[in-house]
């Protein structure tokens, strides 16, 4: 039996699930153990992941364009996500108690951007498909985290809605953009666009990337 687009994205996201154990921040976040400096950090750290995925992935989109017209919406998409969600961080950084000279003063941490720096790397080098299949893969734990940030920030910290509206953001379903992934998927693969060993090396390296992330912010000190 043929494969659909929506089995593998299913199958891709089952077998590239992050290990809990690699991400030693959220749960700290979600008993209300985490100090402020690694809040603050973390906000930190998204106001440059934000902006450098969204040219990323606008880069992606140009690129698509022609050859892969189902992958450049996708990547699309993508980008506006991203340009909404940078106008949401400096509530969140303010309710972190990072003013706009800490912000300016801020020198990020090499283990944090790590990860954009391989979408950038994705989006000179990778086939648009393979591209959404392995990012499709690693957006559902990134949601899962922000969903549960949310909800702790409010319980733990006092944070006001305005404060969590940016892990709101990402934790919210979006059942378009998914429709869009699986759409793009499925041309990859009935056109042969679709190389499904170098996507799943692509969504293995993003997943490493992501804990690195979160294991850098969980070893700062307090």
């Amino acid at each position: 039996m043929t494969r659909t687009a929506r089995d593998l994205l299913r199958t891709t996201t089952t077998r590239l699930a992050p290990d809990p154990r690699s991400n030693p921040l959220v749960p700290r976040i979600a008993h209300g153990t985490a100090s402020r400096t690694a809040l603050a950090a973390l906000a930190l750290e998204q106001s440059w992941v934000i902006p450098a995925d969204r040219r990323a992935f606008l880069h992606l989109a140009e690129r698509s364009l022609v050859t892969a017209p189902e992958a450049a919406a996708f990547f699309r998409s993508l980008a506006e996500g991203e340009a909404l969600a940078e106008e949401l961080l400096p509530s969140l950084a303010q309710a972190c108690g990072v003013d706009d000279k800490a912000a300016a003063s801020y020198e990020p941490l090499p283990g944090c951007q790590a990860y954009p720096a391989y979408v950038a790397w994705l989006s000179l080098n990778g086939s648009p498909a393979d591209v959404v299949l392995a990012l499709t893969a690693n957006f559902s734990a990134w949601g899962g985290y922000c969903a549960t940030i949310a909800k702790a920030l409010r319980a733990h910290y006092g944070f006001t809605d305005e404060a969590c509206a940016f892990f709101d953001f990402f934790a919210d379903p979006s059942p378009e953009l998914d429709e869009k992934a699986v759409t793009a998927v499925q041309a990859g693969l009935d056109t042969g666009q679709l190389n499904e060993s170098l996507a799943h090396g692509y969504g293995r390296l993003l997943q490493l990337y992501e804990a690195m992330f979160w294991s850098t912010l969980g070893h700062l000190p307090s």
